[in-house]
């Protein structure tokens, strides 16, 4: 998905955020209800240049292509307690501070992979390697390839964040409540990023890489007052000027690039 695409989408819905902040809404929510809810998401990721760097080399792979990795489906990967964080989840917890509107906190755990053997070019050098790409490079084409460069946020491109919420009441008619949500957010990135770069050990940690801004539309359909299924759309932004990548402190990465994503989740409101 081109960065120009992610990027558009990203200030199309922060615009209508903003643009429709001062319409009037209608909530039948009450001023410190707390929520909570767990689900999964699908993630897409524009193009990014990848800059690495190490005491024997320096160079940027230019216009890299990722994309997100799921977790084939059984019921005990994405309900067992022991292993329901593996999938690619969402976990959020908020707090009415008005009868529409909430602030939360919440955990996006994507999955980065950049694309194995696509031809990429390359600027930059390598030296002293023993591998056999050592050498100086000014826009070369060259394949990634796990001999040469394995690199996975898949252990969790994690976005610890913050939000506030508004909620637009739909409809509501007997045990049934359908609602609007549109809000703003931002955070930190937590990554535990899987690399294997020039034949070098991974760093298997987690490092805190950068930070993330966003925002969200989504549609909640509540039931008998407590339960709720949830939808939702994001668009955000994440620059990630400090990647650990391998067990060396001197080797890492930087990049930034824009993403979507999108959630299914379901929750319980306690309601005051």
């Amino acid at each position: 998905m081109s960065k120009y695409f992610l990027r558009t989408l990203f200030f199309s819905l922060l615009f209508l955020c903003f643009f429709n902040s001062k319409a009037q809404t209608k909530s039948s929510y009450n001023k410190g209800d707390i929520y909570s809810y767990w689900g999964w998401n699908f993630s897409w990721y524009s193009k990014s240049d990848i800059h690495f760097k190490g005491d024997n080399y320096d160079f940027t792979i230019h216009n890299a292509t990722a994309q997100d990795r799921q977790t084939e489906f059984s019921f005990d990967k994405y309900f067992n307690p022991g292993t329901i964080t593996i999938p690619q989840y969402n976990f959020r917890i908020g707090y009415f501070i008005k009868e529409n509107i909430d602030i939360s906190f919440g955990i996006d755990h994507m999955k980065y992979v950049l694309e194995q053997d696509q031809l990429s070019r390359i600027s930059g050098f390598i030296e002293d390697s023993g591998t056999v790409y050592d050498g100086v490079y000014d826009n070369t084409l060259l394949p990634i390839s796990e001999g040469f460069l394995k690199y996975e946020h898949s252990d969790g491109l994690n976005y610890i964040n913050f939000e506030i919420r508004e909620h637009d009441l739909f409809l509501e008619q007997g045990n049934l409540k359908v609602t609007f949500i549109k809000g703003v957010g931002l955070g930190f990135m937590l990554p535990k990023t899987n690399a294997t770069l020039l034949n070098n050990k991974r760093n298997d940690n987690f490092y805190l890489s950068g930070y993330g801004v966003h925002t969200v539309f989504g549609l909640n359909v509540n039931f008998f007052k407590n339960f709720f299924i949830q939808t939702e759309v994001k668009g955000g932004y994440v620059s990630l000027p400090s990647v650990r990548t391998t067990i060396n402190k001197s080797d890492t990465a930087s990049q930034d690039f824009f993403y979507a994503q999108y959630n299914l989740a379901f929750g319980y409101l306690w309601s005051f």
